[in-house]
């Protein structure tokens, strides 16, 4: 009898303790140091090294808000070389030929379209691609095809296309608002400078109802007026991504942002980040971004940047419900609940891979 009593008597000190601890528990979810505490682990062992390999995809030219070409492309090259060649001579302040580069151009896009492979030119010093006057309606059709397909290669016979075909001296006339346009895109974003961002990431964070009509909920909401911020001080193209992307557009042309990069097929962050990659690539390239999304999701996001060879600032936008400074409070337990959810992924992410996350749009 006195044995049984001890088992129950140890047994009730066990469940008490246990009871207790899961008390202390309960009660440290909703206090903001528990939060605070899984940020910080996931800030520490979320690992962001950019994979090298996709980061190639990343790394070649000046990103464009309206260029739809498909990346290293014969027109995705030769537009790389147009706006180098374009570049060059604002550099040195060579006004006299940027119609005749933009002319130039043109007549390459013509070129490259009608033929595949395309006409180009031979492998001697003199460049002979071009009009030869007075027939200046189309490239010269007795030049050799191009027998390459080095991009790089590609890219200098462009160039020396781009340089010194021969064409009609228009160059008394005004600048082409065309030509003004290309020396904004690539002035806003210098080729050579690798280690500036290209462009401001932004990842939808939900839509709600207002009456009839669909808005975007405080979650997203809070990531573009962060946007708004960060927009004043960045004059960089604007991706929105997310199947919320047309609705937080219609949010930022209230407050006369227009965001022209929208990926609207991505379901899951998983998807965020890899269908926004191949926009970004598909639009020039991207090897460094500043990336908007809240704290807790930030280092997931941020991996899964790097694995798609992006490289990210990180710019914290508010959840809805702020912190208390120390006591229990309801309101913590949306962090707690953030922070618990994105540690679980996380988890599941490094160790198992994602399941659900299309390879393409």
């Amino acid at each position: 009898m006195a044995k049984t009593t001890h088992l129950v008597a140890r047994l009730l000190r066990i469940i008490l303790i246990f009871g207790m601890l899961v008390t202390c528990f309960g009660i440290l979810l909703f206090t903001p140091f528990y939060s605070k505490g899984v940020l910080f682990v996931l800030n520490h062992i979320v690992p962001i090294d950019v994979n090298q390999v996709a980061a190639k995809s990343q790394q070649m030219a000046a990103l464009s808000e309206h260029d739809d070409l498909e990346p290293g492309s014969d027109l995705w090259i030769a537009r790389q070389a147009y706006l180098k060649v374009l570049q060059d001579a604002a550099q040195r302040e060579d006004a006299a030929s940027l119609n005749v580069i933009q002319t130039r151009y043109k007549l390459l896009e013509a070129e490259i379209e009608r033929t595949t492979p395309p006409s180009f030119i031979e492998d001697d010093d003199e460049p002979k691609v071009g009009l030869e006057h007075p027939h200046e309606s189309k490239v010269n059709q007795q030049l050799e095809h191009l027998k390459t397909v080095d991009a790089k290669r590609l890219m200098d016979k462009y160039t020396q296309f781009l340089l010194h075909s021969p064409v009609k001296k228009i160059a008394s006339e005004p600048m082409s608002a065309a030509v003004s346009q290309d020396l904004a895109q690539v002035n806003a974003i210098p080729t050579d400078k690798i280690n500036e961002p290209s462009a401001i990431v932004v990842l939808g964070g939900g839509l709600t109802k207002l009456g009839k009509d669909i808005v975007v909920n405080n979650y997203t909401r809070l990531r573009l007026e962060k946007t708004l911020e960060i927009e004043k001080e960045n004059t960089l193209p604007i991706v929105l991504s997310g199947v919320e992307a047309p609705y937080m557009q219609t949010w930022l042309k209230q407050y006369g942002v227009d965001a022209k990069l929208l990926e609207n097929r991505s379901m899951n962050t998983c998807e965020n980040s890899r269908f926004s990659s191949l926009l970004l690539q598909k639009k020039g390239g991207a090897p460094k971004v500043i990336l908007i999304t809240d704290e807790y999701h930030m280092p997931r996001t941020r991996r899964l940047f790097a694995m798609n060879g992006i490289e990210t600032i990180p710019v914290d936008a508010p959840i809805p419900t702020p912190l208390t400074a120390w006591k229990p409070a309801r309101q913590n337990y949306d962090h707690s609940r953030r922070a618990n959810y994105e540690l679980l992924a996380s988890i599941r992410d490094i160790v198992f891979g994602t399941s659900d996350c299309r390879e393409v749009p």
